[in-house]
């Protein structure tokens, strides 16, 4: 078992916490996470790209002009791809890009993301985050207590106070409850759980 430090608000460590190793100190392999990351984004993708084909643009129904006789190339329609607004070739369509991931996998990337957070020193275990109010001023000392500029923050549970306080600041992001993805712990620097919800993410991805 992994011990991790527990600090309160003013980074004074306040207790150890063991953690299973199979969460938070599993050896990393890059391509699981690029496999997830990859997954992620496609999921994300809109897929509403879209243009239209000689069948959708307006014109069209008549012969621009008689097939022989006039000098001129043959042209049955002015839907034609090469005629100006005609339609396009093989253009895009709306698509969806998702596809599907063993749930198996999934899970050992986000393990595989926690504990790469760990190895780095960049995973922080905190008590609370001492507001006592709405206050953007006091959660930005408590970030610069901790020299964090960039970071995903979980919680067990929707909390409105901190939530509120850190919405003006840049880079930070909140899960409550569930959320916690790869993706976003790997593009910020921290990670910030509180200890509450440790208990809440060895149960879903301990074995």
């Amino acid at each position: 078992m992994a011990i991790l430090p527990v600090y309160n608000a003013f980074m004074e460590k306040v207790g150890e916490r063991e953690v299973r190793d199979e969460v938070f100190a599993l050896p990393i392999r890059k391509h699981v996470l690029y496999e997830v990351v990859k997954w992620q984004l496609a999921k994300r993708r809109s897929g509403t790209a879209s243009t239209k084909n000689r069948s959708e643009v307006s014109g069209g129904g008549k012969k621009p002009w008689r097939q022989k006789g006039t000098g001129r190339a043959r042209s049955g329609s002015n839907t034609s791809p090469v005629w100006r607004r005609g339609g396009a070739v093989f253009g895009p369509t709306p698509r969806d890009y998702s596809y599907t991931l063993p749930k198996k996998v999934r899970k050992l990337g986000l393990c595989m993301a926690l504990s790469a957070k760990n190895a780095e020193g960049n995973l922080v275990i905190v008590r609370d985050f001492g507001l006592k109010g709405v206050k953007t001023k006091d959660f930005a000392s408590f970030l610069n207590r901790f020299g964090v500029r960039k970071a995903v923050i979980f919680t067990e549970a929707p909390d409105r106070v901190l939530d509120l306080s850190s919405r003006n600041i840049p880079h930070i992001t909140l899960f409550a409850g569930a959320g916690l993805n790869v993706y976003d712990i790997l593009r910020h620097t921290h990670l910030i759980i509180k200890e509450s919800a440790l208990e809440s993410i060895e149960q879903r991805l301990g074995s």
